[in-house]
């Protein structure tokens, strides 16, 4: 059986990845701040595990490394993220940014850190960081939204030196923009439910292989422009 972690599993798109990897017989390790009140995730059927993580808690992290100590991971999804404020410039929070920084770029790699062993003792593991087309810096023409886009280029780089650090383990590393969802952060508008964006993300995923690891791609599996 594979198995799965997913962080920021209790809604949105984490819960979309973690209802279909279930349904597909893979155990998942589901992921969020407060699992006691997730009653969606619940209502998973399968073989799904929740477990109590704020990714930017070191200590809770490092608790949960070794609680699943001896079992291999072949497939995590680092999926929680926040937005954070909107305004752009002459109106910057700059403790906020410091916040999403918190979130979006250092959690994904403490999250990599902790878990690489788990990784490596799976045969063609694989590291998804789910970033965003907004942290393209080829593709930006407008402002706005500095601080998620800067969360995410950020993140971009640190998948791209994360494929370099694992390649030897033999782990996949990837960046993929899940398109424009329907989710508490895309909005109502959005045209894509996060259950077509999940299952769109997996495909990618599972077609994946060593010569795309360190990659940025979108839910088609082309690739977008750093």
């Amino acid at each position: 059986m594979a198995t799965a972690l997913i962080t920021g599993a209790n809604r949105g798109l984490g819960l979309a990845f973690t209802g279909q990897l279930a349904k597909a017989g893979w155990r998942v390790h589901a992921c969020c701040r407060m699992p006691e009140k997730a009653r969606n995730l619940k209502e998973i059927g399968g073989d799904v595990v929740r477990h109590r993580l704020d990714v930017t808690d070191g200590l809770q992290l490092a608790g949960l490394g070794r609680e699943l100590a001896d079992e291999p991971v072949d497939l995590l999804i680092n999926n929680a993220g926040i937005f954070g404020p909107r305004a752009g410039f002459g109106q910057i929070a700059y403790d906020d940014w410091l916040q999403v920084f918190n979130v979006n770029t250092l959690a994904p790699m403490r999250v990599a850190e902790t878990f690489a062993p788990h990784l490596e003792r799976a045969p063609h593991a694989k590291l998804i960081n789910i970033s965003s087309r907004l942290g393209s810096i080829a593709d930006t023409t407008t402002s706005g939204a500095h601080i998620y886009r800067s969360s995410k280029a950020a993140l971009n780089m640190v998948t791209r030196c994360l494929s370099i650090d694992l390649q030897p383990r033999g782990v996949i590393v990837a960046a993929l923009h899940p398109g424009w969802v329907n989710t508490n952060m895309g909005g109502r508008t959005a045209p894509l439910s996060p259950e077509d964006s999940a299952a769109r993300v997996l495909a990618v995923i599972d077609r994946l292989t060593s010569e795309d690891s360190g990659g940025f791609y979108d839910n088609a599996g082309d690739v977008i422009p750093w």
